[in-house]
This record gives structure tokens, C-alpha cells and sequence, in this order.
């Protein structure tokens, strides 16, 4: 598509906010209404496209992605007349008599640019939030998810008139194109390297930014551990979409004293979940294209390879795979995974960890096992981290009850319920003075006396 058009397509979006008919909630749960509707009339061909982009099955095609479109759509459904109410606020005694009052507004034409990994999720996602907050929106999948991006775009113009939400497909022309025009809030999905580059471009036009970058995870297991059930849910996060998730665990950290037991449980859990020969199981699925499974190959150590590391060219395959006996120094160490490899470090003792910690990079993500409480408390409390969970991988996204995003490295802002309404919402802080009664302390000339009466309302 060419920059005229893109440019088009915005001032005609610019021009649709103006008539002012996505302010209505009335008018917004009618378009969220119409989001779920086209979800379920298209859920087998959404199923399709996902097998076709990712290798996904239609169960975990569902549960990571339609499912959970679906929840975000029930949410806002659920709370939108209340989020999008004025909320009255206490007036200080200086300006009495009068009304204070918050009034969340949208911010305009919002401009939302999605990743390949969960391209449905992650699109439909902050798609529902910013609909939900009176916005209009211009939606650039990737290029990468083509099969799914395709369906994005059936659907979205099928329910939708481009003044309102508009679909622009292609690649690195397009997103160019998409950052050079004038939006009024960007929302930004996908890998460090490109989110700087949109936070640049954004700059260039003070337009407000939410980045959902990713990082490299840790997983950490403390020697109290129960170690069977970290295996278990360890191996589900990590291996999930074949741990092409940003918040999957990139990396175990592990008391020393407890690795080798750790280790043979994550390659029995391994076995359990994907079978002893997981490309031949139907459900597994594959690395996103050629350039990404040929740089997860060249991370992979054969020397210190604990279980799987066979590679499949043809189907772009990587059997879920251990590494044991790794540093920090190591290539695997140096990058976001991304990828089936999961790398094993140890530590001697716990207060290692926050020394290790101090000195990397603030991740997505944090994840700890331990029945110590106090060590996971200082650990959530003391660690820069975008959130995580502690006995348990991943399930922390899940939920329309608690925001999601990142810090530092990993990202700025966040979105999911509420928190997505009011990541997509301009709230304008409003006196309403009365006219019959004007305090006089505030007008000049000043004097002695006005100041002390200033004094006595401000302290």
C-alpha cells in the first residue's frame, strides 16, 4: 500500500472521531458486540490460519488465543458503562463551592502494530481496549503470520468501515509508511530492536506509546522447591507455541544442590507432554520461518545438550530442548531465546540471585518456585521485573483483572480490562465552579491577610 494511501486512510479516521460516534457506549458495545459475533462465525478458519502460520493445534489455538479474545470482549462488555463514567473526585475547601470530576475521553485515531507469535491474541487484544475506550484504529499484523493476518483482514472489513478500523497488511514498507503519519496514540507489540525505532518515530510527533518488548525471563527454582510440580509447569510455559512467547521462561536458575534431580524431572516432563518423539505428534508445532529456526540452531550447543536438539529443516522443527552446564558467556545467554531451548545455570546460594539479577536487563517476565515465603517476597519486592508468578509459569497474561506490560527494557505501559481502558483513555481532570459565590483571597492586590487565609486552606 502507498504512503498517499495510508495517509487517506488516517485523515479519514481523524475525520469519523470528529462526528463524535465512537464517544457513545452505546455505540461501542455495538462494535464489540460485532467483534465476537465475526470471532465465532470464523473460528475454523481462524484455527486453520494459526496451523498454517505456527503449527498450532486447534486446542491451543483456542485456549492461548480465540478464548482469550473472547474473555477480553465479555470483561469490557461487563464494566464499559462504568469505566466510561465521569468520576467525581473531592474538591479542596479553597475552591469551594464547585464540582471535580475526571472524565475519561479517548484519545483519537490510535494506531495498534502486532507480532507474529500470537498474531490473533495480540491484535484482537489491545484492538478490544482501545474500541472499548472510544477510539478508531488502524491494525498492522505481521507479515510473518500471513495466513492469520489474512483472516484479520476478512474479518475486520466485514464488520468494520475503514473510517473506523482499517486493516494495512505488508511489511517493513508498510510499517514505515504507518510511522510517518500523525496518529494519536501508538500501541506497539514485537522485539526491542523495532519497538526503539517506534518510540523514535513517535517523537517526531509527541504521540503518547505503549511498547510490549520481551527479554530474557528467568525461571527461578529455590531448593525448596516442590520439584515435580516445577517441571510440570515449567516445561508447559516454556514449550507453549514452541516457546515463541515473550513471557515464556528463557532461562532456569537453580539451586546447585537440586539441579541434577530438576534436570531429569524437566526431561521426563518433557517426554510426558510432547511424547518421546515429538515431530511425529500432531499437536507440536514449528518455528515461525527459516530465518528464525536457523538462529535457534545456531544456540544450540551440542555439548551440552541434556535431551532432544534434533532439527527438522523441512517442517522447521526444533525438538523441545535442555541445555545443562551453561554460563552466562555462552551464545544462548546473549539473546532472547525465543525459540524450544531451555538453558540450565546454577547458583550456590539465594542471595546470588539478586546479584545475578541487579546486573541484566529488566525481564518481561520473573518466575520462582519456592515454599519459602520470605525469600519470594524480598524477591518480588526487590527484583525489576514486569510481572511473573510464583509457582507457576505464563498464567499471570490470563487474566482481564490485572494490567500486563513491562519495565525498563521490557517495555512502558500496559493494557488487559481495566487496566487496557485506561491505557487507551485521555483522562481530563474538570473544575465546575458555581457563579454565586467568587472567594476574593486569590485576586490581587495581595496582602497580609490574604495570605494568611491562603495559608490556613493550603497547609
Amino acid at each position: 500500500m502507498e504512503e498517499s494511501q495510508l495517509k487517506q486512510i488516517v485523515n479519514k479516521q481523524h475525520d469519523f472521531f470528529a462526528e463524535g460516534k465512537t464517544f457513545s457506549v452505546d455505540f461501542r458495545v455495538q462494535m464489540l458486540k460485532k467483534l465476537r459475533y465475526v470471532l465465532q462465525k470464523n473460528e475454523p478458519l481462524i484455527a486453520e490460519a494459526l496451523k498454517i502460520d505456527l503449527g498450532k493445534s486447534a486446542f491451543e489455538g483456542y485456549m492461548c488465543e480465540i478464548g482469550m479474545v473472547y474473555s477480553e470482549i465479555s470483561y469490557m462488555l461487563k464494566h464499559i458503562k462504568k469505566f466510561a463514567k465521569l468520576k467525581r473526585v473531592k474538591t479542596p475547601i479553597a475552591q469551594f463551592h464547585s464540582k471535580s470530576y475526571k472524565l475519561p475521553t479517548p484519545y483519537g485515531n490510535v494506531l495498534i502494530m502486532s507480532p507474529w507469535n500470537y498474531p490473533l491474541l495480540l491484535t484482537l487484544g489491545p484492538l478490544v481496549d482501545a474500541i472499548a475506550a472510544g477510539n478508531t484504529a488502524v491494525v498492522k499484523p505481521s507479515a510473518y503470520s500471513p495466513a492469520t493476518s489474512e483472516i484479520l483482514q476478512r474479518m475486520l472489513c466485514e464488520i468494520y468501515p475503514p473510517e473506523y478500523v482499517a486493516v494495512v497488511t505488508g511489511g517493513r514498507a508498510e510499517n514505515a509508511c504507518l510511522l510517518n503519519q500523525k496518529f494519536d496514540f501508538i500501541f506497539f507489540t514485537g522485539s526491542q530492536s523495532v519497538g526503539k525505532e517506534v518510540l523514535r518515530r513517535a517523537a517526531e510527533n509527541l504521540t503518547p506509546v505503549v511498547l510490549e518488548l520481551g527479554g530474557k525471563s528467568p525461571c527461578i527454582v529455590e531448593k525448596s522447591a516442590d520439584l515435580k510440580l516445577a517441571a510440570k509447569r515449567i516445561v508447559f510455559g516454556k514449550f507453549l507455541n514452541c516457546g515463541q512467547t515473550c513471557v515464556a521462561p528463557d532461562y532456569v536458575l537453580c539451586d546447585k544442590s537440586i539441579k541434577d534431580r530438576l534436570v531429569e524431572l524437566i526431561k521426563e516432563q518433557i517426554i510426558e507432554q510432547y511424547g518421546a518423539l515429538p515431530f511425529d505428534n500432531c499437536n507440536y508445532g514449528k518455528i515461525i520461518n527459516q530465518k528464525h529456526f536457523l538462529r535457534l540452531c545456531s544456540l544450540i550447543d551440542e555439548s551440552k545438550i541434556v535431551h532432544g536438539g534434533k532439527t527438522k529443516a523441512e517442517s522447521l522443527q526444533i525438538e523441545p530442548t535442555l541445555l545443562d552446564n551453561v554460563t552466562f558467556e555462552d551464545p544462548v545467554m546473549q539473546e532472547e531465546i525465543f525459540g524450544p531451548i531451555l538453558p540450565v545455570i546454577t547458583y550456590d546460594n539465594f542471595e546470588e540471585v539478586f546479584t545475578i539479577l541487579q546486573d541484566k536487563q529488566k525481564p518481561l517476565a520473573l518466575y520462582a518456585f519456592s515454599r519459602d515465603n520470605q525469600l519470594i517476597d524480598r524477591l518480588m519486592q526487590f527484583v525489576r521485573f514486569g510481572g511473573g508468578c510464583v509457582n507457576d509459569t505464563i498464567i499471570h497474561l490470563a487474566t482481564s483483572e490485572m494490567g500486563f506490560g513491562g519495565v525498563g527494557e521490557s517495555g512502558m505501559g500496559s493494557y488487559h480490562g481495566k487496566t487496557g481502558f485506561d491505557t487507551f483513555t485521555h483522562y481530563k481532570s474538570i473544575v465546575n465552579k458555581s457563579l454565586w459565590l467568587d472567594l476574593p483571597m486569590r485576586y490581587r492586590p495581595y496582602s497580609k491577610s490574604k495570605e494568611k487565609i491562603i495559608k490556613k486552606f493550603l497547609k
